[in-house]
């Protein structure tokens, strides 16, 4: 297949690139690098450029030809949409307006899309299936489920096709050791946890200990980020052998509180992780565990790197390198 992936170079984004050309498929990445990194793309074709840049774009699908679209680009740290919902509208809406559009002139008809559990805001049960009622609580969330809206209206429209991917919280690191987590600033729990410990980075805040869980601090789905990809390689032979468009979460099943993980960051490292508790983030749901079954049902998926040890440990080979 000839894909185009968006926002490539940034975690999610550069595995996927980097998984896809192992499988033999011609790959370009489009990126801005304002939150990605250039090295982390080491195969294909690389196009610096913004989903907000109408010429680029153009540009880019004038001279390729692309069976599908693979779609990471977007900002993603949910505090910071609250502080700045304007930054998330932008670029997570009109930048995805602007790749819809440039798909609908030259023709390009697939679309996997990254979305989010964001979407289902506060569960009104656990695990969160499919069916669930979408009240996403932050703009962040807000812009992921707006894009699903917009999708099924392309769709009914246009004729475009999409899968929908729900990402619960996307862990870990390429099990070679050569590629993994980098976000600039860190955000994500377990790389912060690790870099605590390892005395490279500040003493691990812990937002929250008051939540109605276990032990009072927010409970989470972590997938192995080579599991993610997996589903993505699934939804692109999907649509392009002609399948319907489809809406799916990813996880494992399993919740883990925040002090839970940083007990299996401990253990794997064997070091202590020095923390401190601040007050909740704004837009934090307690818990957010999933139901994966309809994707394992239809495709088969099922997660290569289920339990929690392997994904720090993939993610401590990846700080230690």
């Amino acid at each position: 297949m000839n894909i185009l992936v968006t926002g490539g170079a940034g975690y999610i984004g550069s595995h996927m690139v980097r998984m896809l050309n192992a499988l033999g498929h011609e790959v370009v990445t489009f990126d801005d690098l304002s939150a990605g990194f250039r090295d982390a793309v080491s195969s294909g074709k690389f196009v610096q450029g913004s989903l907000h840049d109408k010429l680029a774009l153009s540009a880019l699908f004038s001279t390729h030809r692309f069976d599908a679209v693979v779609h990471f680009a977007g900002m993603i740290v949910v505090g910071e949409s609250v502080r700045d919902p304007a930054k998330y509208y932008q670029n997570n809406l009109v930048g995805t307006l602007n790749l819809l559009d440039a798909m609908r002139t030259y023709g390009v008809n697939n679309v996997v899309f990254s979305s989010t559990a964001a979407i289902y805001g506060v569960p009104q049960y656990v695990p969160i299936d499919e069916q669930h009622p979408q009240a996403p609580i932050n703009p962040y969330g807000m812009t992921k489920w707006m894009t699903e809206r917009i999708l099924r209206d392309y769709e009914a429209a246009y004729g475009l096709r999409s899968v929908v991917l729900r990402y619960f919280n996307a862990a870990g690191a390429d099990p070679d050791g050569g590629l993994g987590e980098r976000h600039d600033p860190e955000t994500h729990l377990i790389p912060r946890a690790l870099r605590a410990a390892n005395g490279e980075g500040p003493v691990l805040t812990i937002f929250g200990a008051d939540y109605d869980t276990p032990d009072g601090t927010c409970i989470r789905d972590y997938i192995h980020i080579v599991d993610l990809c997996d589903a993505h390689v699934l939804a692109l032979q999907h649509l392009v052998s002609g399948g319907e468009s489809r809406a799916y979460n990813l996880g494992n099943g399993q919740g883990y509180s925040v002090k839970e993980v940083v007990q299996v960051a401990e253990r794997v490292c064997g070091k202590s992780v020095p923390i401190e508790y601040g007050p909740r983030r704004a837009g934090d749901p307690p818990r957010l565990v999933a139901d994966a079954s309809r994707i394992r049902r239809d495709w088969g998926w099922s997660p290569r790197f289920a339990s929690l040890e392997q994904i720090v440990e993939h993610a401590w080979q990846w700080e230690v390198n």
